[in-house]
């Protein structure tokens, strides 16, 4: 049988995905042990334990200063830039996809803005944004919605636009207005396409969120990245690092699975 035509149970799917990070993991493992061996006070590749040690501080240990325990106020911080930054962008892009993708002469008027802004790179915005909104929370969310909503917005314009001609001949056929077309015929096919764009766009988003905290916050895991990065602290950063990987994990698997649950439909499933 051709590889292209092999399917796989789950369970064989999990453990083919799980194969190639146990490998990078020996690896690193591996790797880190050998540099020890050469340099018991290495600060490049640190060991488990010593991983362990420096985020059990930030894990367990309050902060004298402000007396907060600084990892889960860095995680709580990051969480909220980031959801309010995926839901401002998420709502934005579902109404300006739904008006472009519908309405012809609107699309024909801001289509080429909306273009225009999403091939901007949204880093280059970044001093525009601190020094219109200041270094507040404010800037930080905004460069998340500017990185991210413009191609959502194309995504789901396009989407729409592209849903067959004879739907909205049919939905006219009954009497519906261009309002009831949008929210009776387009919204619902819009709504699979929208959970993949906001799948789509995490990777991006965390971009936007690390790239605003390391330039311009005092908490956030970006933050705290790129304030112990001039110790060399990679017994922090490395942990940090794993630890914004498995929150984009998660995220991503919940809205898959939102996805399935909610729209079995636009996953070939027939019930």
């Amino acid at each position: 049988m051709r590889w292209v035509n092999r399917k796989m149970r789950r369970n064989d799917r999990m453990i083919a995905g799980a194969v190639p990070i146990l490998a990078l993991l020996v690896l690193y493992l591996v790797m880190a042990a050998q540099r020890h061996a050469l340099n018991p006070s290495d600060k490049i590749l640190p060991l488990p334990d010593a991983m362990a040690r420096g985020l059990s501080a930030l894990l367990f240990q309050a902060d004298p200063l402000s007396g907060h325990f600084l990892f889960w106020t860095d995680t709580f911080a990051s969480l909220e830039r980031l959801g309010l930054g995926l839901g401002i962008a998420t709502l934005g892009a579902l109404v300006a996809g739904l008006v472009l993708g519908v309405l012809p002469p609107v699309r024909a008027t801001l289509g080429p803005l909306v273009t225009a802004i999403a091939v901007i790179p949204p880093i280059a915005l970044l001093p525009v944004l601190f020094i219109a909104l200041g270094l507040g929370e404010t800037a930080k969310v905004a460069l998340i919605v500017v990185g991210i909503a413009p191609p959502m917005i194309r995504d789901i314009t396009d989407h729409i636009a592209s849903l067959p001609r004879e739907q909205i001949i049919k939905a006219q056929t009954l009497g519906a207005s261009s309002w009831q077309i949008m929210i009776r015929v387009a919204l619902p096919q819009a709504m699979p396409r929208l959970i993949q764009a906001v799948r789509l766009a995490l990777g991006p988003a965390w971009v936007f969120l690390i790239s605003a905290e390391a330039i311009a916050a005092d908490t956030g895991l970006g933050y705290r990245i790129f304030l112990v990065r001039r110790y060399l602290s990679m017994d922090v950063i490395i942990p940090y690092v794993a630890w914004i990987a498995l929150l984009a994990i998660t995220l991503d698997v919940a809205l898959s699975l939102a996805s399935r649950r909610l729209f079995p439909w636009a996953h070939g499933a027939s019930h």
